[in-house]
């Protein structure tokens, strides 16, 4: 169980609650102990009354309506306090599954984009989910019935040694072999276990890249196939649940059979002492019957309190597994540090980790403050990645990237991030409404500030034209709009951020010509004395800029203005002559 000790820490966080549920527990046990003896009691008063043949029978009517009483007052109590035990302890673990899916989701987003790339959406979500959820019921079911059972087996055992012992040592002797057949079972269940968990994960992934790929499933008629490898993974998944389900499928029969043979050592070594006279009454062996068919249920959950721990081990490793990667990019810096907007790359090297493809190759260019300056260049120059290092997605190799003349590592991560408003080529929208998706680059905004920034974006006539308007709900990832309706939202959204630093990267590459240069008209006088920089393969949405930089295989080819590099031999001229004559 050494995974699970990581849960130890909320455990101290909810101490006072799991102590009050502990004792509650107990209190619940206790009360439903008074049954056994009063039907004992009852028992020999019965016996008693027929054994004199002459007795009082009023007064045997109420000894047995006092008896009776007494049963059902402690049966009430118990269940009184069984009602406030669920109320303290499974609370409790409710609040654990709060508190770890917080940490996970947080941890989550402190990680760098490395780890998205090498891990898949589904094996996150089954690990804040389905992982979390088997922990949960380690936190609470199964704490709550270990106690109900250690209750049990410190209050009974002694009882019934005191009442009759060589009865009680029949009665308890199937229970050691119990122990030995749980502890041989329980390794099993651990192995099978983790290997169904992780292959949950399998499935989730699949499932969520279908569903988010269904438009190009349609499109290439893939319905067939795309069911077919589910069926197959479908039954593989059945394979290794069965291989679980056997191994849990032994404890309830042996629980049933041990107790059973429990029961008629009772009923014959009980009943042969009776007839011996080493027992009084029948109603001890009565009483050990309730005992036996008391510890029925502790004993056959032992069975499952073992299959949840396991469960839960294999969980919360999976769990640790990712709580223990620790996140690249780290914010150093607690204090606040503003953001002006000068931006300087001196002799930047960067290689990404994940596919050591080297993107950018001792660089060396500056942006002024308020300064617009546009990135040209073929695909995999390195355009998109400079954006990355300046919201520092990423931590460079080797060389400097200032902010305000400050190394980028020395500011807060948060008042940088807070300073950037980022518009990517491929425009991510959730799953909720226009406005709202908007609204994303300011939490506060009014509607009416929305519509302003939607005008700008030259998305407005698009968003009225729809039966809803601003509340109409997208699909995920914003599939109810078009590419290029995407992008104008997404511009929307970081005009109303209203920030220090602008990062367009090729956002308008999916809109026609015209609305192109209204949307850049538009930006000009947004952006502002904002420092921008633009990433694009047009000229078109380059060619206002201050300073324009064409990149080469990670280096600078050329830079200036749009007269300046027109006026020479090049890549930037060729591609202007070239764009130029296709319109």
């Amino acid at each position: 169980m050494k995974e699970l000790r990581y849960l130890n820490k909320y455990f101290k966080k909810y101490w006072f609650k799991l102590l009050i549920g502990i004792i509650i527990t107990i209190i619940a046990r206790v009360f439903s102990l008074v049954l056994p003896p009063y039907v004992n009691k009852s028992i020999r008063a019965v016996e008693g009354y027929v054994a004199s043949g002459s007795g009082d029978l009023s007064a045997v009517k109420g000894e047995l309506l006092e008896y009776i009483l007494i049963i059902l007052g402690a049966a009430l109590l118990s269940g009184f306090f069984t009602f406030l035990m669920r109320q303290t302890i499974i609370n409790v673990s409710r609040y654990i599954e709060y508190d770890l899916k917080n940490e996970i989701y947080d941890h989550y987003q402190r990680l760098n984009l490395g780890f998205y790339k090498q891990n898949r959406t589904g094996d996150l979500m089954n690990r804040i989910s389905e992982d979390v959820n088997q922990v949960r019921l380690y936190c609470g079911p199964a704490i709550m019935y270990s106690i109900q059972t250690l209750t049990l087996f410190f209050c009974l055992v002694p009882i019934m040694f005191i009442k009759a012992p060589t009865l009680a040592l029949y009665t308890l002797l199937p229970l050691p072999i119990l122990s030995v057949l749980i502890y041989r079972i329980s390794r099993v269940i651990h192995k099978r276990s983790t290997i169904v968990q992780q292959f949950l994960s399998t499935l989730s992934t699949f499932t969520q890249e279908s569903f988010s790929g269904i438009s190009v499933i349609k499109a290439y008629g893939l319905e067939p196939k795309t069911n077919a490898n589910l069926q197959t993974l479908a039954i593989e998944g059945k394979d290794k649940s069965m291989d679980l389900a056997r191994v849990n499928a032994w404890f309830s029969p042996l629980m049933i059979l041990l107790i059973g043979i429990s029961n008629i050592f009772v009923i014959y070594i009980g009943g042969k002492q009776y007839i011996d006279g080493q027992i009084e009454s029948m109603g001890i062996i009565a009483e050990f019957i309730i005992y036996v068919n008391m510890l029925t249920w502790p004993v056959a959950v032992v069975g499952w309190l073992t299959s949840i721990v396991q469960r839960a081990e294999a969980s919360q490793k999976r769990i640790n597994e990712f709580l223990h990667v620790q996140p690249e990019i780290k914010n150093e810096i607690d204090k606040d540090t503003p953001i002006a907007g000068r931006i300087e790359f001196k002799n930047v090297t960067f290689t990404y980790p994940d596919t050591n493809i080297t993107a950018l190759r001792n660089i060396s260019f500056t942006v002024k403050e308020g300064e617009t300056v546009a990135f040209i260049g073929r695909i995999g120059s390195g355009k998109s990645t400079i954006l990355d290092l300046v919201a520092r997605l990423y931590d460079i190799n080797s060389g400097e990237l200032l902010i305000d003349g400050m190394p980028i590592k020395k500011l807060n991560l948060k008042n940088l991030r807070g300073a950037i408003g980022a518009v990517p080529q491929d425009a991510f929208l959730f799953s909720d409404t226009i406005s709202n998706n908007i609204r994303f680059g300011k939490e506060n905004a009014s509607m009416e500030e929305i519509v302003t920034m939607a005008k700008k974006a030259v998305v407005h006539e698009n968003i009225t034209g729809f039966t809803k308007g601003y509340d109409t709900v997208l699909g995920e990832r914003g599939i109810t709009l078009s590419g290029g309706q995407k992008q104008r939202v997404s511009i929307a959204r970081a005009l109303l951020k209203d920030p220090q630093i602008y990062l367009f990267d090729d956002c308008l590459s999916a809109v026609d010509t015209e609305t192109e240069e209204e949307i850049l008209n538009n930006l000009k006088q947004a952006s502002k004395n904002k420092t921008t920089l633009i990433v694009s393969h047009r000229v078109s949405s380059a060619k206002n800029a201050d300073k324009i930089i064409v990149l080469e295989d990670g280096q600078i080819l050329q830079e200036g203005t749009h007269d300046q590099l027109v006026g020479r031999e090049g890549y930037y001229k060729e591609l202007y002559q070239h764009q130029l004559s296709e319109n």
